[in-house]
């Protein structure tokens, strides 16, 4: 039978082998001084938890070390754990808020290479199998090849398609997927758009007449921007997230490619400096591979072995 969590945690085995192993080798032993301290937040650095995060993680984790009374190492990753926990629960959110307009609009971005396509396709999978109505509009317009791989997702999700022919103007083919969303009784729009630099000006601003244009065929329509990042992005991550949320806003993040990382880390990091919440996470190449973010299964998978 399909075990969740277990395929999360074999997922993770690679970042949790630079944490939570590194730290648990570090720790052995020893007792609690600020060398041992600066040896763990140089891990945390080095696991892409981010500079800022891992600083302030370890100063939270010295207090409370100190007001437990603490003082053997290996009661470190304990706090750690629960460090962690605290910053990915405290970011988390529902998908939908009760007594929402429909059609939702979910407008996808992100940069080349993150696997948005076939992420639109397992998005559409898993929100039409929670009995949502779902629409994908095809604004990728540049490859012909996207709008062929979203038709075949579209047929296997058993959900409806907007499309037009390859080199057609994106925000025109999102302004007829609105307004049939809001014909069709939609309860959700997906808005593919094609992958673009964050550096890019002129692709940026594509985006923003997409977004305005559905603003324009549905303006009662609540409209998030979700942006999909590889995993394996690392701390460039942040940049992508800054530059996307001046263009277009971001309302949560779909992290993909974690299977093959170390570097899960950066989830800690967005969720601690950024305070937008990650929806999605990507664990592999199957259908069922894309699960809805769970806080606390990520942080038990991190360091199950810390479990007995």
């Amino acid at each position: 039978m399909f075990n969740p969590f277990e395929k999360l945690r074999q997922s993770l085995s690679k970042t949790k082998e630079v944490i939570f192993d590194s730290i648990a080798r570090v720790v052995s032993r020893r007792r609690i001084d600020q060398n041992l301290l600066d040896e763990i937040e140089e891990i945390l650095i080095q696991a892409d938890v981010g500079v800022k995060t891992s600083m302030r993680l370890i100063d939270h984790v010295k207090d409370k070390a100190k007001a437990q009374g603490l003082t053997e190492g290996d009661d470190v990753l304990r706090l750690i754990r629960e460090e962690v926990t605290a910053i990915l629960v405290g970011d988390s959110a529902p998908l939908f808020k009760p007594d929402e307009r429909t059609p939702v609009v979910w407008l996808i971005v992100g940069v080349n290479g993150v696997g948005k396509t076939t992420t639109i396709g397992k998005l559409a999978t898993h929100l039409s199998s929670q009995g949502k109505k779902v629409i994908i509009a095809a604004c990728d317009t540049f490859r012909a090849a996207a709008i062929d791989q979203i038709v075949i997702w579209a047929q296997r999700s058993r959900v409806d398609i907007i499309r037009s022919d390859s080199g057609s103007d994106p925000a025109a083919v999102a302004f007829d997927a609105a307004v049939a969303a809001k014909a069709r009784g939609a309860d959700i729009l997906l808005v593919d758009t094609a992958g673009r630099l964050h550096t890019k000006t002129h692709l940026m601003e594509e985006l923003k007449k997409i977004k305005r244009v559905v603003q324009k065929a549905i303006p009662d329509a609540p409209i998030y921007s979700k942006l999909i990042i590889d995993g394996s992005t690392g701390q460039n991550a942040l940049t992508q997230v800054s530059v996307f949320t001046e263009a277009v806003g971001c309302d949560g993040i779909i992290i993909t490619k974690l299977d093959g990382t170390a570097k899960g880390g950066i989830i800690i990091a967005i969720a601690d400096e950024l305070k937008i919440p990650v929806d999605f996470i990507g664990i592999g190449e199957g259908i069922d591979d894309l699960q809805r973010f769970d806080a606390n299964a990520y942080a038990s998978a991190l360091f199950a072995q810390n479990e007995s």
